[in-house]
Parts: structure tokens; sequence; C-alpha cells
């Protein structure tokens, strides 16, 4: 299933995008997708749910806003360094063990909402990304049983402003966490759509531009050694969501850098997981 939410911001309802391109409502069977939903079987209760009721579903609007594709989660967690070649254009070692720094879950946004430039920045910067959505709550999971414990996975726009980041000491979310840093979806992919998350093309666009074109195949730390790590240092709540890494192309590591401005439009996609679209605005 491709899981949806739709509407205006912060009040969307959930939905199905279907294999035909129908959008369904589907907020008759649930209040959302949530971590009361990720948690309690609740993929499995609305696949059960719609053998009946699909055709009843209201039909949403090929118009109306898709916003992201889950409710703001207990916590986004980010894996950074996890391809050798962004960690070489970006002046430092690959890492041994993973790398993990937090986002802040108020920066989440729909996949084709705006971004807005901080005040004051100089160095924002874009990150194509595939992000992991936690089903079963996890705490000290092996390898072995790490993708048991997976909802979904889906597309990540991990949007960084690298003076505030890198520059201003402290840590790094700082520069993760600004509002509407963290564009999501458009949709979660449930396991069954994705036949092996770690061989995934993914590519990012700037003003029509190829910035990005990588595949998971070359992530240091893969999908299950992820997710299992973590979960070794805290507990992954259901509906959490876990960012695994960038591939190299952004643009702290271009000769000069190059960093957004207002208007840049920038474009992503995943393999199975959809195209997302992002106007860049400045603070104002």
């Amino acid at each position: 299933m491709k899981l949806i939410r739709f509407g205006e911001i912060n009040k969307e309802k959930p939905g199905l995008l279907l294999p035909d391109g129908k959008r369904i409502d589907v907020s008759k069977f649930v209040k959302d997708y949530d971590e009361h939903f990720f948690g309690n079987q609740g993929i499995e209760k609305l696949n059960n749910w719609l053998e009946k009721n699909h055709y009843s579903c209201p039909v949403i609007d090929n118009d109306t806003r898709l916003g992201p594709p889950l409710m703001r989660p207990s916590k986004i967690v980010c894996v950074g360094l996890n391809y050798a070649k962004h960690a070489q254009e970006s002046g430092m070692d690959v890492p041994e063990e993973p790398v993990l720094f937090f986002k802040a879950s108020s920066a989440i946004i729909g996949p084709y909402d705006s971004i807005t430039i901080p005040k004051g920045s100089e160095k924002s910067d874009w990150e194509v990304e595939l992000a992991v959505v936690i089903g079963n709550k996890a705490s000290y999971v092996s390898e072995k049983d790490a993708l048991s414990h997976v909802a979904g996975y889906v597309l990540h726009n991990d949007v960084s402003e690298r003076s505030y980041q890198l520059e201003r000491s402290g840590q790094w979310v700082k520069g993760k966490s600004c509002d509407t840093f963290a564009p999501i979806g458009p949709f979660i992919a449930t396991p069954d759509e994705i036949r092996d998350p770690n061989n995934l093309n993914l590519w990012l666009k700037l003003n029509g531009e190829e910035m990005q074109n990588s595949n998971t195949s070359d992530l240091i730390f893969n999908i299950q050694q992820v997710v299992s790590y973590i979960s070794q240092f805290m507990t992954l709540l259901p509906g959490d969501v876990i960012s695994t890494g960038t591939p190299f192309g952004v643009g702290l590591g271009l000769n000069p850098p190059r960093y957004l401005k207002d208007g840049d439009i920038i474009e992503l996609g995943i393999d199975g997981l959809g195209v997302s679209k992002q106007t860049c605005k400045a603070y104002k």
C-alpha cells in the first residue's frame, strides 16, 4: 500500500494512493497515521478493511494538497555521512560507526510545500534521502530482525543550513531543524511495495540540473544495520522516522559551494517512492 495524507496544513486526513493513480479517503477507518496506527497492526487491519470497503471510500480530487504522509512522529533520527563519497566531499572521514543526530519533527512539511530559507541564512543546502518509518517498537533489535520493525519507506529532503550545522559549534541539530527543513512524501510505501531498500536509485535536481544521482547499495551502513544500531541507544517508537543519509552532490561539496536561494526549485525522487518538488522562499 501507499499511504498518503491530504488536505489543508494541520488538517490532513489519511488516504491511500492506489495502483491506478486514484487517491481515496480512508478516514472512516482510521483517524490518522500516527503512533497508535503503526503500533497496532494498523496497516494489516486497513488492508483487511479495504477488501470490503474499497469502493465506498470517497475519491480525493487530484488538485487536493498532499501533506506529509504521517502525523508528526516522536522523533526523526538521521544518519550522517552514510555514503563514502558524501563524507569525502564534506571533508570528513568515513565513519567507523553510524553518525547519529536528531532533526526536529516540527520541521516536517508536505512533499510539495515551500521551503523557507531561514532568516539570515546564506548556506542552506539540499539532501535527497531514503527514510524508514518504524512499525513495531524497536529496542535492542538484531540486524536479522530489523526489517520486521519497519512499517514502510518514504522520500525525504534533509534540508540543511551548513553554517548553523558546522560553523556555530554544538551539534548538527541546529542546522537541520529549521521550519520546513523536512519535506517528506509524497507517500509511505509499505515493505511489500519495495523489493530491496538497499538497492534503490535516488536523485535530486536543482532548477532542472541534476545534482545527486546514486543508489542505496552505496550506503556504508545498510537499512538493517542502521535500524539495529539506533535501537541499541534508544527505543524507536511506532511512526518514528529514520533518515538514512545522502549521497554525494550536495551544495557544500561543490567548488565553489552552491547554496539555495529565493526562487530555487528542488525536485527529487527514489525508485518506488515517487517524486517531490519544493520551491525555496526567503524568510520574510
